[in-house]
């Protein structure tokens, strides 16, 4: 049985959360910004915990530099977690201002929409079905943020905060130029209904999905990620795209990253359809973190879970059930 919640203990957070923003709007964007720079490299110190699960999960991404047996490997294990954790304080910051900067007329100083602009407003204009695929890289609200401020309505799969008040007030400025939060526990009848009315999805894709996951290669090491993703894909003929935003200067500038665009066509008739596309993202969002790797979210434990083993192998073989693709 989970523990009682108490709502004041919820109000004191929600309520910290709420100064913390006034002071984040309060002050100059520069200035917000070394002050995140700084939050960032305090929590690189105090939280130990996360700390040790980054050069930890960085250890095994890039063993050919990071690693304990590597001259100099800790040292750069070290930085790149530092690093880590400065990224994400700074696009905190960043959230808290994108809708006081980031309007239609002026979104082009904020936002380089990538080398594909093209190919992506061709298929969110073709009347198919699309689903963005992501993960914790860069800032993955800027693109539902974008979609929204160009017109397009989005869904957006997202975990429900424990704490409802900081549920509502991230919530409304996620929806904020019109796109829609589903839950990823709860929605999922909502969920194809987007689909089936050939509507935009987009998800992290870099979750993972416990010991019933289907098991990929993601920096040569086994991660289990959901099927439901693959599963849709294939049932409703929606092109995938791995996309992520970067930041690629100063404050609030990024670049729309674009790294495939795969359609389930390619994979439907193959043995293990589902596990070949799951591969196909998994593999498309590691090039792309590869290129920006202190813009990954290395705290979270992605390899959280190993497959069985008595049957690792089987684990890591494609997958050939069709079978419901229940929550993503």
């Amino acid at each position: 049985m989970s523990k009682a919640r108490s709502p004041w203990a919820d109000f004191a957070v929600y309520a910290l959360v709420r100064c913390m923003v006034g002071v984040i709007q309060a002050l100059p964007l520069r200035s917000a910004m070394a002050m995140g720079e700084s939050l960032g490299r305090l929590a690189y110190r105090l939280d130990k915990r996360h700390r040790q699960v980054a050069c930890e999960n960085l250890a095994h991404a890039f063993p050919e530099t990071m690693a304990d047996a590597v001259p100099g490997g800790r040292a750069r294990r070290e930085a790149m977690a530092r690093a880590t954790f400065i990224h994400f304080a700074r696009m905190v910051v960043e959230m808290v201002w994108l809708p006081r900067v980031c309007r239609l007329t002026v979104y082009r100083g904020h936002i380089d929409l990538g080398d594909r602009p093209g190919d992506l407003v061709s298929l969110l204009l073709s009347g198919r079905p699309v689903i963005l695929a992501t993960g914790h890289f860069g800032n993955w609200e800027m693109a539902g943020y974008l979609l929204g401020l160009l017109g397009f309505r989005s869904y957006a799969i997202a975990r429900v905060l424990d704490n409802p008040r900081l549920e509502e007030f991230l919530k409304k400025f996620r929806q904020r130029t019109g796109q829609t939060i589903l839950a990823k526990k709860g929605d999922f009848d909502r969920i194809t209904e987007v689909l089936g009315s050939r509507g935009i999805l987009a998800t992290l894709a870099d979750q993972d999905a416990g010991p019933r996951g289907q098991f990929v290669n993601f920096f040569n090491r086994p991660a289990s990620t959901h099927k439901a993703l693959a599963l849709m894909a294939l049932e409703y003929d929606a092109p995938v795209v791995v996309c992520g935003a970067a930041r690629v200067g100063g404050p609030l500038r990024y670049k729309l990253e674009i790294e495939e665009i795969l359609e389930p066509s390619a994979f439907k008739h193959q043995p293990g359809a589902v596990a070949s596309l799951t591969q196909a993202f998994t593999t498309a969002l590691e090039r792309l973190v590869r290129r920006y790797p202190e813009q990954y979210f290395w705290l979270h434990r992605r390899w959280k879970h190993e497959p069985p083993k008595r049957s690792k192998t089987k684990a890591l073989a494609p997958d050939t059930g069709m079978a419901s693709a229940g929550t993503v």
